[in-house]
């Protein structure tokens, strides 16, 4: 049967289209690698890195970009396979009445439950999808927020048992306000589908497409990968390595002090500034172990803790998403709509996380 489009992307003069997008890439790479060149002559004169030490560069860089090339290669094989496989119907019908209520697709659907187990499977199929018109550009914006949702579970089990030990009753109700705060970005994209968005339509007529079989389904999904990876590795390289040279030349460290410095003692006491800053100047398990030595001293009440676990977290997610974030959104959806999509969902977590901040505080000052 004829197969539901909906909201298909604009294709109304194609060969513009691809003489800019011919265009913008050879210059955002020339950016990418002018901009690492300055990082490596003006910044980084006590890191080994930029003084050919090759042992450290490859811990450094060399295994972490293998690393993030091997896993974003899984999840784009995953995703061609699921996507040829027909297992498109089978993943969305598990969520699919939440998300009629929220007018989003069946694909929309898969791409939300795949989201639950690799973040960068649904990522890839996602722009598959779109590519084949089978979701339109809001659509795209729709699902990168509605994954802002299963994210937060993918990396729970992880979080949980190193918050909770760390930061004792602060970090059950920090868990508590981020849970909050995903439910709230899930309740707002479908809402906002349901206000925005036409009522899907052709759920039966997707139900229906033939499967090509596990042997079809795997020729398939190989022929799209290599062509695949090999378009987004070309992107996600010099983006890895700009953001590692940034990193090296001091510049995300600089970012941190002067955050910290901004932020100042006016929100939460001068004590817990220490959190803050600890969270900024490492990773989040720092920031959490400072939170412990905290409460265990009885510097802090439980509740200026959990505060300052949530400024330090609200001020260090844009930080984190140029550093771990960046490479994969851009290298996936191309530089200009990578760059929309992962400020998007950025802002969305920061925006709901402050959300549910303020109405914690709110309740307890009241």
């Amino acid at each position: 049967m004829e197969e539901v489009r909906t909201q298909p992307a604009d294709h109304s003069n194609p060969a513009s289209m691809k003489r800019r997008r011919s265009l913008f890439l050879p210059i955002f790479l020339g950016l990418m690698g002018l901009g690492t060149l300055l990082a490596m002559k003006f910044g980084g004169h006590e890191s080994g890195v930029f003084h050919g030490d090759l042992e450290l560069l490859w811990k450094k860089l060399g295994f972490p970009l293998v690393r993030l090339v091997f896993f974003i290669s899984i999840g784009i094989f995953a995703a061609q396979l699921i996507e040829a496989a027909g297992w498109v119907h089978a993943l969305s019908r598990l969520i699919r009445p939440l998300l009629r209520w929220g007018r989003l697709n069946d694909h929309i659907g898969a791409v939300f439950i795949t989201a639950f187990f690799s973040g960068t499977s649904a990522l890839s199929m996602l722009t598959s999808f779109h590519a084949q018109g089978k979701v339109g550009d809001r659509e795209v914006l729709f699902s990168v927020l509605l994954n802002t949702f299963p994210s937060y579970f993918l990396h729970l089990p992880t979080t949980f048992f190193i918050i909770v030990p760390l930061a004792g009753k602060a970090g059950l109700l920090y868990l508590a306000v981020t849970l909050a705060a995903a439910i709230l970005r899930l309740s707002a994209v479908l809402a906002w589908g349901r206000l925005a968005l036409p009522p899907p339509k052709g759920y039966a007529t997707l139900e229906e497409s033939p499967s090509p079989g596990p042997g079809g389904a795997l020729k398939e999904a190989k022929s799209k990968f290599a062509k695949r990876l090999k378009r987004i590795i070309f992107i996600v390289v010099p983006v890895y390595v700009f953001v590692f040279m940034l990193n090296e030349a001091g510049f995300f460290q600089w970012l941190r002090a002067w955050i910290a410095r901004s932020v100042g003692g006016a929100f939460i006491p001068v004590e817990a500034m220490s959190i803050v800053v600890v969270s900024l100047a490492a990773e989040f398990t720092s920031g959490f172990a400072a939170a412990g030595a905290m409460l265990d001293s009885g510097t802090l009440t439980v509740f200026e803790t959990l505060v300052a676990l949530i400024i330090g977290n609200l001020i260090a997610v844009p930080i984190r998403a140029l550093r771990h974030q960046m490479p994969v959104y851009i290298g996936i959806f191309g530089p200009v709509r990578g760059a929309k999509l992962m400020l998007a969902a950025q802002g969305f977590r920061v925006g709901s996380l402050l959300v549910a901040g303020i109405i914690t505080v709110l309740n307890k000052v009241l």
